[in-house]
């Protein structure tokens, strides 16, 4: 009796068994546990039938799988089923409509990987994985919610994926496990591994709750940029507080997600990183693409094959021969080139040969193909013989498939004309992605300013050749890209020529010529329009500048790295990038000997203003002080007021306001001189914060206005957002958010524009605010929540107080919600990295808030202590608590000295007057009644005697009034009540604020009227 295939029809199996017809549905675990043994089946559907045969890759390792055949007009189709637990009837019937469309098509859509048929495969990989998935659990709302600007890291392959099923299948086999952390896919250049670990993602991305993240490193040689490199994509910015790397490890503690970091043997070095990112990430897994293994102890090695070759001495027909992968990707890319080409008995063994002598690299066979629009097979074969025997004398000690690869580059290179060959090598010092426009610009001052025609044509036929990946951006002009194992080959062509340091000088020049330009309209109207150029063209100045800081002795060089990297200060302030920036100038001015003045005073001055911000204060305000030196010596006016400018914020950021003050109303006398209209607003607007700091809020708006009107007429958008921020602060502060919140709305709207991420979640804060001064807690809470996150956990110096100023409002919102727990989490959060950054500003606010909490929570003691510790830090910096807080924290302070005693509450204060930061956050054990109150009357609020005094003056500011109207000077009121004549400041401006008024004279008459006196 002949043999009888088993059937599938209608959901129904029947198969002959002892010779008796037996029937199973599909999908039931009888289907399943008949697949264990069975070899073959057909399936008969609408869409017509196929044949299933059981298989075993070639090397007979990995599991058996199924693959569906189906003959259609002479021609031979298949497409991948799966193994046996992933054969669902729902699979059986897609993958029978997959092959009967490729029937419908040309003949050569059968190659594995093309078209619906890798969909299918895909298809059935992610069904395989759905248990899993269910079992894992998914994002919550909130979480699903969270942007994740990592998920469009990942870029989109143009073609289809030909073969690599069985990769594919061991590598989300291998990341399924839990013990498998890192998985690095090495192999040789030009193998396929960043296509491969692409479609990898595509498929497991949904596996992993917070997605997957693609991370070029191609265009970085540095491994000090692998961190920063990565932080940038996941938009986690750079600090001056901690490292990054603790930063990045912060950002991805909770997070379940596939890291995927391509092309790392260029900074292999900076490998035990990722040790330290596994270490501190529990959920976090990295696929990681290189030429050679990283040698860590948690890595899992998978090594990137070549693809499956033909046997040459025995040949199978041209149907079964296209079934191999490197044939089949031959083909692929040939008909791109050449839709008519197709494989004949003629052309078969010629393709064969080609895919041999290319060793199967996906890489090297895209580029052969490439040439079938000029060569046939045979005499593409020809060419290739002869390259390959010229370069068999290669170094012995490369590996061999590495010179396969420069062989078949160097190969396709010699195909080249002239002209073609000179553009390539120039187009290799590029790095990243450049533009048409900047390779025209380069080859012109190359060629004497030839016509950019032959430019265009010849870029347009390195593109057709697959050397250059042009690469589209919607709403911009295409970008030009050379991928880096090409781009290597055509360095070491471009060093062989004796052109690169002309060519690396020339490309330099030109992006110093761009940034030049882009210096003063980061000032002005189209400032949004530069950062984003200047971003997209980052690579490109990071090799101008590596490049220029080369060793070697070129004086040229070194004052060209200075003008750079200095022009781009706003740039590497605004989008993030200071510690780079300052890292830069640093080596630049290393070897500045001999460069003009003018130069290394600007240079030292943007240095020392970097430093600053990245919480170096005794550096920067060295390197600003060398700056003024020079300034002065060369006669640079408006130099000089800058780098004074630069000196404030650093008093500034350290606390000394007083020290800050005077440097700002210095920086205006010669800014004022020049004109420099910018600088006078940025003057203008950090006198305005400090006026709003120490209670002079009609003041502050004055000159929040003043800067608002210049920064209006320059156009300057970041400039006027954060002069508007900085009115509506004022209003704040005073309880006034009706007029506050149009002003932040118009901030908003701006700092999104610029792409100022931290002044945008300040102005987020603030709107909370606006919405907790209205009473509307579920907004509050939802804008500060949301504006906390658009700063790191740790970042500069200036993004650390904003992100302090946010916290505090939102502990306030909690607290009045009545989370005690959450609100004091929160105050000591901040207070507990603050010890690592010296700024003083906001840390009163948050002391007065832990106060108010821990009293609630019935720790008083140490709640008198801060609020002490709080009042001797307000003295000090000349920061009057604002009207706004007032009556909640003299409440706040009644209610705690009632239940404590006036005399423990008393030497409470006392002792937290005199404690450093850590001391009195760590104080938090009785009272010592020993403690010696300090000198004169008490400055504690007294909720009893309050309502004898007006206007809510406290007791020690009524001591202050009566010796003001009594004729006393500062120093005669300070000698009198044994304080420093700051402290007598301090409270005047509290006084005036309270008042009302602007003067002495007016206070003194308020006081007689008042019988204060």
């Amino acid at each position: 009796m002949a043999q009888v295939s088993p059937i599938i029809q209608d959901g129904i199996l029947t198969d002959l068994q002892d010779e008796s017809p037996v029937q199973i549905v599909v999908d039931s675990s009888d289907w399943y546990a008949w697949l264990k043994t069975a070899s073959t089946f057909t399936f008969r559907g609408e869409e017509g039938l196929f044949t299933a045969h059981k298989e075993r890759a070639g090397n007979r390792r990995g599991r058996a799988y199924w693959r569906a055949y189906r003959t259609w007009q002479g021609k031979l189709h298949r497409a991948y089923l799966g193994q046996s637990e992933e054969l669902t009837l729902e699979r059986l019937q897609s993958v029978a409509v997959v092959l009967a469309n490729k029937g419908a098509g040309n003949g050569l859509l059968d190659v594995p990987g093309l078209g619906a048929g890798t969909r299918s495969s895909a298809e059935a990989s992610s069904r395989a994985r759905t248990h899993r998935r269910r079992a894992t659990a998914a994002p919550g709302p909130h979480e699903a919610s969270l942007p994740k600007p990592w998920l469009s890291s990942f870029p989109v392959p143009l073609t289809a994926l030909i073969g690599r099923e069985q990769e594919m299948r061991a590598i989300c086999d291998l990341l399924s496990r839990p013990e498998v952390r890192l998985l690095t896919l090495t192999g040789t250049g030009g193998v396929g591994k960043t296509r491969l670990a692409l479609a990898v993602v595509t498929e497991l991305s949904d596996d992993f709750a917070d997605g997957a993240c693609f991370v070029s490193l191609a265009p970085i040689s540095d491994p000090d940029l692998v961190v920063p490199t990565i932080a940038q994509t996941l938009d986690v910015k750079e600090s001056g507080a901690r490292p990054l790397q603790e930063q990045l490890q912060a950002f991805l503690k909770g997070k379940q997600m596939l890291l995927v970091l391509d092309n790392f043997e260029q900074v292999v070095t900076a490998a035990p990183r990722l040790s330290d990112l596994l270490a501190a990430c529990p959920h976090l897994k990295l696929l990681v693409t290189s030429r050679q293994v990283l040698r860590l102890s948690a890595e899992h090695e998978f090594a990137v094959p070549p693809l499956s070759l033909p046997d040459l001495k025995h040949l199978p027909d041209p149907l079964m021969l296209s079934q191999y992968e490197a044939v089949a990707l031959f083909i692929a890319r040939a008909q791109a080139a050449r839709p008519e080409f197709r494989m004949t008995h003629a052309t078969a063994p010629a393709v064969a040969e080609i895919c041999a002598r290319l060793d199967g690299l996906p890489l090297a066979i895209e580029l052969a193909a490439a040439r079938i629009k000029l060569l046939p097979p045979q005499a593409l074969l020809a060419r290739l013989g002869h390259r390959l025997a010229v370069l068999t004398g290669g170094v012995r000690d490369a590996p061999a498939r590495q010179q396969t690869l420069r062989n078949t580059i160097a190969w396709s290179y010699d195909l080249l004309t002239t002209e073609e060959q000179r553009l390539f090598r120039r187009l290799s010092v590029f790095g990243g992605r450049c533009t048409l426009e900047a390779v025209e610009a380069v080859c012109a001052a190359l060629d004497g300013a030839k016509s950019g025609g032959s430019i265009l044509d010849g870029t347009g036929s390195l593109v057709d050749k697959s050397l250059v990946q042009q690469i589209e951006q919607e709403g911009q002009e295409p970008r030009l890209l050379l991928l880096e194992t090409i781009r290597e080959y055509g360095l070491e062509a471009l060093a062989a020529s004796g052109e690169m340091e002309l060519t690396r000088r020339v490309h330099a020049q030109y992006y110093l010529a761009v940034v030049e330009e882009a210096e003063p309209e980061l000032e002005g109207p189209q400032q949004a329009m530069w950062f984003d150029r200047l971003e997209r063209d980052l690579d490109n100045l990071r090799a101008a500048l590596n490049g220029l800081l080369e060793p070697g002795e070129a004086r040229e060089r070194i004052e060209m790295a200075l003008r750079l990297a200095t022009a781009l200060y706003l740039f590497w302030i605004i989008r993030a990038h200071i510690r780079e920036g300052w890292t830069f100038l640093e080596r630049a001015l290393e070897r500045s000997e001999g460069i003009a003045g003018s130069v290394r005073a600007k240079a030292f001055a943007v240095a020392g203003h970097l430093a600053g911000w990245l919480n170096d204060r005794d550096r920067g305000e060295a390197l600003c002080q060398q700056s003024l030196a020079l300034f002065r010596e060369v006669g640079d006016t408006a130099g000089f007021g800058n780098a004074v400018f630069y000196l404030g914020m650093i008093a500034f950021n350290s606390g000394d306001l007083a020290a800050a003050r005077s440097r700002y109303e210095e920086s205006l006398v010669p800014l004022k001189e020049v004109g420099n209209k910018n600088g006078i607003a940025f003057s203008l607007l950090l006198l305005s914060m400090l006026d709003i700091f120490q209670g002079e809020y009609t003041k502050g708006r004055s000159n929040a206005e003043a800067s608002l009107l210049l920064f209006r007429e320059l156009g300057n958008k970041w400039g006027i957002a954060v002069s508007l921020q900085g009115m509506a602060e004022g209003f704040l502060y005073e309880g006034d958010a009706d007029k506050a919140h149009p002003l932040l709305e118009e901030s908003l709207a701006l700092n999104k524009e610029t792409g100022d991420k931290g002044n945008e979640g300040l102005v987020l804060g603030a709107l909370g605010q606006v919405a907790f001064l209205r009473g509307d807690m579920v907004l509050a809470r939802s804008l500060l929540e949301e504006g906390v996150t658009y700063f790191p956990d740790e970042d500069n110096v200036d993004t650390q107080g904003d992100k302090a100023w946010t916290l505090a409002r939102l502990a306030q919102v909690v607290a009045c919600e009545g989370d005690d727990a959450r609100a004091r989490t929160l105050y000591e959060q901040y207070l507990a990295n603050v010890k690592q950054v010296d700024f003083k500003i906001y840390t009163p606010f948050h002391l007065e808030g832990l106060a108010g909490v821990v009293s609630v929570q019935g720790e008083l003691p140490w709640a008198a202590r801060l609020w002490g510790a709080a009042e001797a830090l307000r003295e000090t910096q000349g920061t009057p608590l604002p009207p706004v807080q007032r009556a909640e924290y003299e409440r706040s302070i009644a209610i705690t000295r009632t239940q404590l005693g006036e005399q423990a509450f008393a030497a409470a204060w006392a002792e937290g007057r005199t404690m450093t930061l850590e001391q009195v956050l760590a104080a938090q054990g009785p009272v010592t009644m020993s403690t010696t109150a300090p000198a004169g009357p008490s400055s504690i609020p007294h909720a009893a005697q309050a309502p004898t005094y007006p206007a809510g003056l406290t007791a020690r500011e009524v001591e202050v009034l009566r010796l003001v109207a009594q004729g006393l000077s500062d120093a005669q009121v300070a000698e009198q009540l044994v304080i420093s004549s700051r402290t007598v400041n301090w409270h005047l401006t509290s006084i005036y604020s309270k008042l009302g008024v602007s003067s002495r004279a007016a206070a003194t008459r308020y006081a007689l009227e008042h019988q204060v006196v």
